[in-house]
């Protein structure tokens, strides 16, 4: 008897609709699986005939061939093992209800049990895409798939529940949409908690309402990090969208919390100046997402960034600029989205003490020059705002009076990201963030007044800026406006913005 069954396949996070075909006929015993499967999908034979066998569920000894189609396709993993199982079973008439529009996934144990798997969302979201109304999963994997509209969703437990709603014996129902819960920001560090560093709090201000990139330089024990941990605290809500995008990087990730399994809170991922490449940008024989797509919609925090290697650190570039990242192996092609707020920190040179008010700096010229130049210059120029964290005096880390909190500063914030909002509604732009506007957009929605042009004009010919300088001098420009609730671009803006583009020069430019 001839039968198929619908599942979905994943690699990396691009999902595929994959039909399970089975040929059962009479002979000796016989299962062989074809469609271009590999080791892991070929071991399902005996996870499924030993999870068949601990519930009690007999299969007639048939000869069956199994084909995964498309078979010009790589078929990888373990999530294949349901819907092979349920084609076995609708082999041999063993199945009451219509599956034409149902699709499987999900690993099977050999004591019976269906295992969750990774990816569930993505693959949710591709099973509707292709018509597929009823969806058959791991229970654990539920909650996360039920939040695709025109859905039902079963939850699967074991073998046994399944084989009993198949055959009508006791029916499985669907489980309730997701609700995810609003973002907690009452469990964030906050900024109240900083002395001082005003300036800062400013520049990371500007920074999360236009989702720019920032690089704090500073003694130690000034606060850098102190501060980039509070970053969380002051952005917006994430949207519904943004979610489900996080949640897709996430799952397939495989760390998801299984009490939250959609991601509300913006990602705060630090990583080690130890970092490979590889665990930035994401790698294996089937690509996983690296920190940078983790970080998607959110933060990626790099400390001590001239101990990266500086290879490491010249694979950001790219995927800072795109949004995307595209890792590419023998055996695919796989594409992360990796929109991401770069914050950076440093010391000014080796020991930490450049520029310390009171310690004296024991680093020769060329220590510092080898140290500072592990950065390169178009790193830089990627980053908009550059800010120095200078040591408080006693008078403020002793004053009691605790600066604005969070709460007050988000509001400012989201103040600014409605505006952008409505201005790109206006304009049927495609972005979020005015970090995202486009070089050919940048005329028409940077619009400067005339001291603010003279001004620009006279910085640029006189520090001889790069163009993608002056592009992100005028978006940070236009996040400073947008905090101000004025659409037109003044000096002061500019000023401002360029004030933010002053490091490079000190400690990297001709004088340093």
């Amino acid at each position: 008897m001839f039968t198929q069954i619908n599942s979905i396949g994943l690699f990396g996070m691009n999902a595929f609709p994959v039909v399970t075909e089975i040929n059962a006929s009479k002979g000796l015993s016989e299962f062989t699986i074809v469609g271009m499967a590999d080791a892991s999908v070929q071991e399902s034979k005996q996870r499924i005939f030993s999870a068949l066998a601990n519930s009690n569920i007999k299969i007639e000894n048939k000869s069956m061939v199994i084909n995964l189609t498309p078979a010009s396709i790589r078929k990888a993993g373990s999530s294949y093992d349901l819907a092979i199982l349920t084609a076995m079973l609708a082999a041999q008439e063993d199945v009451a209800v219509n599956l034409n529009k149902s699709a499987f996934f999900g690993e099977v144990s050999l004591g019976g049990a269906v295992n969750p798997v990774t990816g569930a969302l993505t693959m949710a979201i591709e099973a509707r895409k292709n018509n597929i109304d009823t969806l058959f999963l791991p229970k654990e994997n539920a909650a996360e798939a039920s939040v695709v509209a025109g859905l039902d969703v079963y939850g699967v437990e074991n073998v046994s529940q399944l084989h009993n709603h198949l055959t009508g014996k006791i029916s499985l129902k669907p489980c309730d949409t997701y609700t995810p819960k609003e973002a907690a920001y009452q469990n964030l560090a906050d900024f109240s908690d900083v002395k001082g560093q005003e300036n800062v709090k400013k520049a990371l201000t500007i920074a999360a309402a236009g989702f720019h990139n920032v690089l704090m330089v500073g003694t130690p024990g000034t606060g850098k990090s102190m501060l980039a941990k509070r970053l969380p605290s002051v952005l917006p809500a994430m949207t519904f969208a943004e979610s489900i995008e996080t949640t897709q990087i996430h799952s397939v990730a495989g760390i998801l919390d299984k009490n939250s399994p959609l991601v509300v809170n913006r990602p705060f991922r630090p990583v080690s100046h130890t970092a490979s490449a590889a665990g930035l940008c994401g790698g294996s024989g089937i690509p996983r997402p690296g920190e940078i797509s983790l970080a998607h919609n959110g933060v990626l925090f790099l400390d001590e960034l001239p101990e990266f290697d500086r290879r490491t650190l010249e694979t950001l570039r790219q995927p800072v600029e795109d949004g995307e990242m595209v890792i590419t192996r023998a055996t695919g092609s796989v594409s992360y989205p990796c929109r991401f707020m770069l914050v950076a920190a440093m010391n000014p040179c080796p020991c930490g003490n450049f520029g310390h008010p009171t310690k004296q700096c024991v680093c020769s010229p060329l220590s510092v020059t080898r140290y500072l130049g592990k950065i390169s210059q178009p790193v830089l120029d990627r980053i908009d705002i550059q800010t120095e964290v200078n040591p408080i005096s006693y008078k403020e880390i002793s004053d009691n009076e605790k600066g604005e909190n969070s709460a007050i500063i988000r509001e400012k914030v989201e103040k600014a990201r409605l505006i952008q909002i409505k201005r790109f509604n206006a304009a049927n732009m495609n972005i979020r963030y005015n970090s995202e506007i486009p070089p050919s957009m940048l005329s028409e929605i940077c619009v400067m007044d005339d001291s603010a042009k003279t001004l620009i004009k006279n910085v640029f010919d006189k520090l001889g800026m790069s163009a993608r300088a002056y592009d992100r001098i005028l978006k940070v420009a236009r996040t400073a406006a947008d905090l101000d609730n004025v659409e037109l671009i003044s000096k002061k803006h500019i000023s401002q913005a360029v004030s933010y583009r002053s490091l490079d020069r000190k400690y990297w430019g001709k004088d340093k």
